[in-house]
């Protein structure tokens, strides 16, 4: 029975795990990740109690794997690279050498061979995308000078990675301990990576002459059926099957496979729509792989080799750091872009588990090397908001000494200097047309919006916006909502609207707070969280469907007995 279940139990007791490790991390204002990756530790085989099957967990793994890459597919951005490649494609190069000079250094003091050595080395060189990104949003730094660098930095890395993944199997094939049998001269050597580009060239073909044209005709004609379900079974057989194919008929890895299906479906008009339908499905099966990649860490090795644990986490926060900081000063950039840099790639997250990972199962990295690469991971992670807080004091202390030039989010619009002003949040479909609605009656309106292009459209129509989630103490206080007199949360999201509504509550006793909600339970929540009043969306829509019913001939003498709207709140 046990082996029936096996599956169950550890996507179960894993996600389960999961959830409340990574809220508690959340809580800390710690990345989540931490959270996941103790949760693996928990139901590994080098804790007491339940242990889950290490043969499952690394075929989920590997579905998160490829979910991960086409994730990352999906969100590739050409142009942002080229925005910033002076400087990062260089600087990311160099700081990939240097790191992996490092890890290379320490390895041959624990003795080991040149090749474990290096792939020690360049599996501590990359940052985790989730890691940065989240400091950057939290900051509002992502489309600053600062901010691009990072991304484009980061893109580098990411295409360094999927480099390595295509050349790692053949260098385990002519250099590992397999391969130590084998006759190895220049021209096998050669042929043998001859052969993996010709794989890789042909997949690329296919994908760029067929991919390109076929995917986001699948996607426009599944589109137009108007099923949502249908829609992300499509995103998500795409993402699977080119990860297979891949594989099958050309030799390259999954991760590789499902890198390209995202790169194709961004080329799509539906893109965005592709990434929100497949993030739940990509997020579980995340949380999933960090588990498994928590199963495979040995607590002991700290205890064991406390040194390579700190001398890996020293290459992680101060080596390639340090590279990073004198690269980007040696451009000409300013020390607090330096700075910003530095501290953004002050860790290391996935790559650093797929790279490790292809390592062990390869046999050219011992597993006492994927140990310490989780060691260093989980310290970095843990640590790299301290490294922010840190340089946000230093920043805010030099800040009148020197301040930094700074791209802004968006070219300036209309004054944020407002009085008496109404606030949206959310410049979408229903923000739009509320604030366009308030502005032709008088009212002066500030939009708060995440998302570039809103803003961009908002102060194109002469209204003040901020860019930004107004869950931010920063952003709020941009929107001065001590002087307003209302607020309207038009964004659909009612976990996010509750926390603001708490916020701006806290900040304007006084201040007249409205929302939208799509269900009872959503009225409850928003009102408990300070909501004057809410509207629901679809109530409202019935009523004025019946309204217009009510005004047809038939119906006109009915009209007097209509009920009307029940008010939401006080």
């Amino acid at each position: 029975m046990h082996h029936d279940t096996a599956l169950i139990n550890m996507i179960a007791i894993g996600l389960g795990l999961a959830f409340v490790l990574g809220a508690l991390a959340n809580k800390l204002r710690l990345s989540p990740l931490v959270g996941y990756l103790l949760a693996g530790v928990i139901v590994g085989p080098f804790t007491p109690g339940f242990v889950a099957d290490q043969a499952l967990a690394n075929q989920l793994a590997e579905i998160g794997v490829m979910l991960l890459m086409f994730g990352v597919g999906l969100h590739f951005s050409l142009k942002d690279l080229m925005a910033v490649k002076a400087i990062a494609i260089p600087g990311a190069i160099g700081q990939i050498l240097v790191a992996t000079l490092l890890g290379w250094g320490v390895a041959t003091l624990m003795g080991w061979p040149v090749l474990h050595g290096v792939i020690f080395g360049f599996s501590l060189a990359t940052a985790s995308t989730v890691v940065l990104l989240r400091a950057m949003e939290e900051r509002r730094l992502l489309e600053t000078t600062r901010g691009k660098i990072a991304v484009g930095w980061l893109i580098v890395e990411d295409l360094a990675c999927v480099l390595a993944l295509v050349m790692m199997p053949v260098i385990a094939e002519v250099f590992g301990p397999d391969a130590s049998g084998k006759e190895l001269s220049i021209s096998g050597l050669l042929a043998s990576i001859g052969w993996t580009f010709v794989q890789l060239g042909l997949f690329v073909a296919v994908m760029l002459v067929v991919g390109r044209r076929v995917i986001p005709w699948v996607l426009e004609r599944v589109a137009g059926t108007g099923s949502r379900e249908l829609f992300t079974l499509c995103v998500l057989a795409i993402a699977l099957g080119v990860a297979f194919g891949a594989a099958e008929l050309f030799g390259v890895s999954f991760a590789l496979g499902a890198f390209f299906a995202g790169m194709m479906l961004n080329e799509s008009e539906l893109s965005h729509k592709a990434a929100h339908d497949s993030l739940p499905l990509r997020d579980a099966f995340a949380v999933l792989f960090f588990v498994s990649v928590g199963m495979l860490f040995n607590p002991m090795i700290i205890v064991e080799h406390p040194w390579q644990v700190l001398a890996t986490v020293v290459i992680i926060m101060f080596g390639k750091s340090a590279a990073a900081f004198f690269i980007v000063r040696a451009f000409g950039h300013s020390k607090s872009t330096a700075l910003t840099i530095s501290a953004s790639l002050a860790q290391i997250g996935e790559f650093a588990f797929i790279i490790a990972g292809l390592g062990v199962a390869l046999k050219i990295l011992p597993p006492t090397g994927q140990s310490l690469v989780l060691a260093g991971a989980l310290v970095s992670i843990m640590l790299n908001p301290v490294v922010f807080g840190l340089l946000d004091r230093w920043q805010a202390r030099h800040k009148e000494i020197a301040p930094v030039p700074e791209v802004p989010d968006i070219p300036p619009g209309p004054s944020l200097d407002l009085q008496d002003h109404a606030i949206v949040v959310g410049y979408g479909r229903v923000g739009s047309e509320l604030a366009q609605v308030l502005r032709d009656r008088g009212v002066p309106v500030l939009v708060i919006d995440d998302n570039r292009e809103h803003v961009e459209r908002a102060h194109a129509a002469g209204i003040p916006g901020i860019r930004g989630s107004a869950a931010s103490d920063k952003v709020l206080a941009e929107a001065h909502p001590e002087r307003a007199t209302i607020a309207v949360l038009a964004i659909p999201q009612p976990l996010e609207s509750g926390e603001v509504l708490a916020k701006l509550r806290a900040i304007n006793p006084n201040l007249t707070l409205l929302a939208r909600a799509h269900s009872d339970a959503e009225v409850k929540h928003l009102l408990a969280h300070g909501a004057d009043g809410t509207v629901m969306a679809e109530r409202e829509l019935a009523y004025s469907l019946a309204e217009m019913i009510m005004s047809t001939p038939p119906y006109r003498s009915l009209r007097p007995g209509m009920p009307q709207p029940a008010a939401s709140g006080t």
